[in-house]
């Protein structure tokens, strides 16, 4: 029970099957009271219902964790509402130790020269700015808790390697590693850890929809698509959603109280720096 007496936010945490679902059930497993945040609803054409946590998907993940847990919508690109849902944590639980930047789009793939204008301040508004909100809102109320804390943004294998139709992907992925290495230097004094973990691919529900995307986009069957994708992971298999919520796990924990700055990789060895 390495995280009983702390509190945890994971954004991004209510689709079922989702890396944001298997980070929160990681941590309350092992003591953590948990708020459960998405957007909880469709709010414009970048945030479509079947991409997004709803109300009711968030309660059912938070009534089925083993710990107490609440839920808090909350759209990561307006500075307000992240605020709100730190100061939820808080006074809904008592304090605010962890928080997992998770909330992000990665179903906006398209060719370099039909990316548009809003398509691409929609991924770099969640996915890098979001996040950015996330640090500051929960820092801010660590250093006032005079305790520490850990923060961890889920970055992807684009963080360190670039792909065809993730112009605005990769880039806010990349972002996130400047980031920490930035945070974590004036965060240290403070003794809070800012960390990134760099999952390869995961068949979530959104990776589902990536495998079928790019096996269409080169003509071949998701069979084939993922059997090639297998073949170059020295592992040989994609990424699980256990994979990326135990390294979150770790980085949280008090083992890891000396590392900050990193963006450590859990790609099976397949993205090696």
């Amino acid at each position: 029970m390495r995280f009983a007496g702390k509190v945890a936010v994971v954004t991004g945490s209510g689709r079922k099957g989702g890396l944001g679902e298997a980070i929160a059930r990681r941590l309350s497993e092992e003591g953590a009271k948990l708020v459960i945040s998405d957007i909880g609803g469709s709010r414009d054409a970048a945030t479509p219902d079947a991409m997004i946590g709803g109300t009711a998907e968030m309660q059912e993940i938070a009534a089925s964790l083993p710990t107490q847990a609440s839920i808090f919508s909350c759209d990561v690109r307006d500075p307000a509402q992240v605020a709100g849902l730190a100061d939820h944590a808080i006074a809904a639980h008592g304090s605010l130790d962890i928080w997992v930047n998770n909330a992000g789009i990665g179903y906006i793939m398209k060719p370099l020269g039909e990316v548009s204008p809003d398509d691409w301040r929609a991924v770099i508004d969640v996915n890098l700015t979001g996040a950015w909100f996330g640090l500051q809102a929960a820092a801010e109320r660590m250093i006032r808790q005079g305790r520490g804390g850990r923060i961890v943004n889920i970055a992807s294998q684009a963080a360190k390697s670039g792909f065809p139709h993730a112009q605005a992907y990769t880039a806010s992925k990349h972002g996130l590693v400047g980031l920490a290495r930035s945070a974590s230097i004036e965060l240290g004094p403070e003794g809070i850890t800012v960390n990134n973990v760099c999952p390869n691919h995961v068949t979530t529900g959104l990776g589902k929809w990536q495998n079928e995307h790019f096996a269409e986009l080169q003509g071949i069957s998701v069979e084939e698509y993922l059997k090639r994708m297998a073949g170059r992971i020295p592992m040989g298999r994609p990424g699980l959603p256990q994979d990326t919520a135990s390294a979150v796990a770790f980085l949280c924990s008090d083992e890891a109280v000396y590392i900050t700055g990193e963006s450590m990789n859990v790609s099976g060895g397949e993205e090696p720096h």
